[in-house]
């Protein structure tokens, strides 16, 4: 897998990630946060939302908001967590993987690779990825 060197657009989106999770944190209810960058240039966030059921997870509610205020290409992602004082860069779980792989899967994914922070295309976080969605 390739991976590249995050820049300054992509660290004021995990600064906006980080934003969000520390205005909504509430554990265990929301303990994640996410920014979206769309081609407008506009940034979208979400969190998760916990329930006893299923509760979806930060990206696609920031997605989902996105799509909501009528953007069609997302440029980047990237969650956060909470773990003490420090704000990790998380890894998409299966089921967003499967949701960029439907809605963005060219863009740019920003992810922990070690103690390195880097980003790759959501297409190749889902190799051989099924989907019936035709081009969003």
């Amino acid at each position: 897998m390739k991976y590249l060197d995050i820049d300054s657009k992509d660290q004021k989106l995990i600064d906006t990630a980080i934003e969000v999770i520390q205005r909504n944190y509430s554990s265990p209810r929301h303990t994640v946060g996410a920014a979206v960058l769309c081609s407008s240039g506009k940034i979208y966030t979400g969190i998760n939302i916990e329930s006893c059921g299923y509760g979806p997870c930060a990206e696609p509610i920031a997605i989902g908001s996105a799509i909501s205020n009528g953007e069609r290409e997302i440029i980047s992602i990237v969650a956060v967590g909470i773990e003490g004082d420090a704000y990790p860069v998380m890894s998409p779980c299966g089921n967003c993987r499967q949701i960029l792989f439907d809605y963005a899967p060219e863009c740019m994914v920003i992810i922990a690779n070690g103690s390195k922070i880097v980003k790759v295309k959501a297409r190749n976080l889902l190799p051989d990825g099924y989907s019936t969605l035709e081009n969003f």
